[in-house]
């Protein structure tokens, strides 16, 4: 599928405010930064996604003479301006976390360094496809946590808000952890595995269950998995699979690999009968999958009861996030360049606390237990403050300062999170596969102490200050002019 132009994929006021700059003032270098303030679900982490996305839209950011003349019949835009976007291109620079990377609110996911008017008009966009990716990466991550080590298929599509909702929430559900989609789509485009069984219409359209199965296992005898609540699962679903998979043994076929699907019902209570009835069949190894509205909090429960389901289909609520459908995710102005090409911090303020920003051009290092490997704090500093792992760090928490860590020297590690994506224009970036950012997430999320992914009331990760970045904040709160 070729890359589509999004240029117009933009808020109105993102490009009357670039009129605005056009006409007013020159074209000054800021620095805006994406990031969000509250973990969905009020879960203990999320999952960065969607840079590959934000990299095509840049790639391919320009006005066509289509586009200009629509700008122009809504008649609010002046020829000077419509003759600047006909030959607009991004010239600026992009610093993002890499896609898969374990992600926390307040941390600029990513940051754009660009004359004014080119960093408005990315605003939106970038907005669009990182806040949708990161919810779905980070709500099929607490999916795959939930199964306790069994296979989580995405199979949301028909229930997405619309084909692209579907397509790119498919993508960020396998970096989350999913092992596969239903949507053959995004197999062919992402190259990840697409899985599937069949409908009760299958079974409904034969004469009965027994001989539906039976075709079904003729075609696909490879991978069979059937279906097995269209009529009563535990009298005929379950027997009628175990006769077809006799049949099949008898034959000398031996399936890659081959079960049931519970649909419906009470699916603790009918995997379990069912497992008794396989394994008393002489059928140990048949995966029995389990569907109908599950999520992360369902799965949890089931497997505390002792469900003996070992592969889960998760649609809707997966692919809608139905419980928490917003990231949340924000683009503010944190930088002015001034004449002496120094950036100059600016601080947007609020009765709310939670939305004043933390200003200037700044970057984060991750810092980790040196012995475990596991994660400590992450530590939003200014560009270009350096650290010496082998003398002692003292982080504190901004909004309580008299909360306190001392890590001593030799006992941490850190690592710098935003990476070049594009210099001057160029992009510096080559995306990893889907598959590759999928086993980056599962390094990642091991970082992690298991307190931090649990369900609920996860251990908090602190993200902190330098002391020079929450010096520079308290005195512009404080030179504040009203």
């Amino acid at each position: 599928m070729s890359a589509q132009n999004l240029t117009l994929l933009t808020d109105l006021y993102e490009l009357t405010m670039m009129q605005g700059y056009f006409e007013t003032q020159e074209n000054e270098t800021v620095i805006f930064d994406m990031f969000f303030r509250e973990n969905p679900n009020k879960g203990g982490y999320s999952i960065m996604a969607g840079l590959e996305q934000v990299i095509d839209y840049i790639k391919n950011l320009n006005f066509s003479y289509d586009d200009v003349d629509y700008l122009r019949g809504l008649g609010i835009f002046s020829e000077d301006f419509l003759h600047y976007l006909s030959g607009f291109h991004f010239s600026g620079d992009i610093y993002a976390i890499p896609e898969g990377t374990v992600i926390f609110p307040r941390e600029p996911l990513i940051k754009v360094i660009a004359p004014i008017m080119e960093a408005q008009l990315v605003e939106t966009a970038i907005l669009t496809i990182i806040n949708h990716q990161c919810l779905i990466a980070t709500k099929a991550s607490r999916v795959v946590h939930a199964a306790r080590g069994n296979g989580v298929m995405e199979f949301g599509l028909r229930r997405a808000q619309g084909p692209d909702a579907g397509l790119y929430g498919a993508r960020a559900a396998v970096i989350g952890g999913c092992v596969g989609t239903s949507n053959v789509l995004a197999g062919e485009m992402f190259d990840v595995p697409v899985l599937g069984t069949h409908a009760h219409s299958w079974i409904m359209s034969f004469k009965d269950e027994y001989t539906a199965f039976k075709e079904y296992a003729r075609l696909y005898p490879d991978a069979c998995t059937l279906l097995v609540d269209t009529y009563d699962t535990l009298k005929s679903g379950v027997p009628n699979a175990i006769r077809v998979f006799k049949e099949m043994r008898d034959a000398g076929i031996h399936p890659k690999s081959y079960g049931i699907r519970l649909d419906s019902g009470d699916l603790a209570y009918l995997s379990k009968k069912a497992r008794k009835m396989l394994d008393e069949a002489g059928f140990t190894d048949a995966v029995i999958a389990a569907s109908n509205d599950l999520d992360e909090f369902l799965i949890n429960d089931l497997k505390l009861q002792g469900a003996a389901i070992t592969s889960w289909g998760v649609g809707t609520n997966l692919i809608t996030s139905k419980d928490c459908p917003s990231f949340g995710g924000v683009y503010k102005l944190a930088a002015i360049q001034n004449e002496q090409g120094e950036f100059v911090p600016k601080i947007k303020i609020s009765e709310n606390v939670e939305k004043i920003t933390n200003p200037g051009n700044k970057t984060i290092y991750r810092i980790y237990d040196k012995e475990t490997g596991k994660m400590r704090a992450d530590l939003i500093c200014f560009v270009g403050e350096a650290f010496d792992t082998s003398e002692d760090l003292l982080l504190f928490d901004p909004n309580a300062t008299w909360k306190k860590t001392r890590l001593e020297g030799g006992t941490y590690t850190m690592k710098e999170l935003l990476v070049p994506v594009f210099q001057r224009g160029e992009c510096k970036y080559t995306s990893p596969s889907v598959k590759e950012i999928a086993a980056f997430c599962r390094q990642e999320k091991d970082t992690l102490w298991d307190e931090t992914k649990r369900l609920f009331n996860p251990h908090k990760v602190y993200v902190d200050l330098s002391k020079k970045l929450y010096d520079t904040k308290a005195e512009l709160l404080n030179n504040v002019s009203i």
